[in-house]
Formats: structure tokens, C-alpha cells, sequence
């Protein structure tokens, strides 16, 4: 371990957020610092379907993709304990909530609108953001999904210019106050 203390994870740790939060790449990182596995719901969700988040949401609609992403949320809370991230609309479901909150814990990497804006707005990978002003819709959907991650049983505070690695290092202090989560040896 980078900071020489040993830690086993108790519970899987599910990191909610916007897109652009940061949840796939603090998920990496807070992986290998803990030595537990990373999975991005997102990308095994595509892995099973043969084809990406986008191509799913326009052959098959946004409720045959919940579905499927409620399924292999679940899987991932059934293995050993790891890292996952999820899509942004993930932690919307009650079903999937109270999954996270009874095998796991949800962590809510909380971006502000103007860092979320900065990290999505070139990027044409987000198909709830095709629209004519995603800049709005962005503001739309952050409105609307704030108090819901509000929920999750911790909160980290995304920072404008900290690197991934404070942040993962904040979360992992976040975790470790749960011994029932995080146990530091």
C-alpha cells in the first residue's frame, strides 16, 4: 500500500454519481489501493449485450437497459467484496438502493454542475446528453437526481482540481471510519 497501512474491505463499495463525477476512474484507483477487485457496471453491462450503453438505449429503450443493469448490479453486490461503478441513473431505482444499501454501500462522488460540465461536454459517449442544449440537460438531470444521491450511505466531495489519487485517498478515509466497511490492519 501507498500510504503502508493494510486494509480489507468488508462490504462492496458502489460509487454513484452524475456522468463525470469520477466514478470509474476513483473506483480504479480506490481498487488497487485496497487490492479488491473493480468492475464498471456499465462496461459489463456492454460486455453482455455485445454492444455499448448508447447502441442499447436506441435498439432496446432505456427500461430494457435498467433492467439489465438491476441484474448485473446485483451479481456484482453477490461476489466478494470489490469496487463498482455505475451508471449515473443506477442508484435512481429503489430495487437497486436497497441492494446497494443490504449487500454493499453506496458512496455518492459528489461533482458540482460546473465540474461535471467541464469533464462531459466533448464527449459524444453520453446519450441522455444528445440533445439540442446539453448543457441544460445536464442541469435537468443534476437537479433532478441530487437529492436522490443524497441518499447513498456516504458522501465524498469531488474537488475542482484535485487528482484522482486525493480523491480516491478522501474516499478511502471516508470508508475506513466504517470498520464495518473498511477494517485498517
Amino acid at each position: 500500500m501507498a500510504d503502508g497501512q493494510q486494509y480489507q474491505l468488508k462490504r462492496t463499495v458502489v460509487l454513484v454519481g452524475m456522468m463525470g463525477s469520477g466514478k470509474t476512474a476513483i473506483g480504479r484507483a480506490l481498487a488497487t489501493a485496497l487490492d479488491v477487485p473493480f468492475v464498471d457496471s456499465d462496461a459489463a453491462i456492454e460486455e453482455a449485450a455485445a454492444a455499448t450503453i448508447a447502441e442499447i438505449f436506441e435498439r432496446d429503450g432505456e427500461a430494457f437497459f435498467r433492467k439489465r443493469e438491476a441484474e448485473v448490479l446485483r451479481r456484482l453486490l453477490s461476489g466478494p467484496p470489490g469496487i463498482v461503478s455505475t451508471g449515473g441513473g443506477a442508484f435512481l431505482s429503489a430495487d437497486n438502493r436497497d441492494a446497494i444499501a443490504q449487500m454493499g454501500v453506496a458512496v455518492w462522488l459528489d461533482a458540482d454542475l460546473d465540474i461535471l460540465w467541464d469533464r462531459v461536454r466533448h464527449k459524444d459517449t453520453r446519450p441522455l446528453l444528445r440533445t439540442a442544449d446539453p448543457k441544460a440537460t445536464l442541469t435537468a438531470i443534476y437537479n433532478e437526481r441530487t437529492p436522490i444521491y443524497s441518499l447513498a450511505g456516504l458522501k465524498i466531495t469531488v474537488k475542482h482540481n484535485a487528482s484522482i489519487e486525493q480523491t480516491m485517498q478522501s474516499a478511502r478515509a471516508a470508508l475506513a471510519s466504517r470498520p464495518d466497511i473498511l477494517e485498517t490492519m
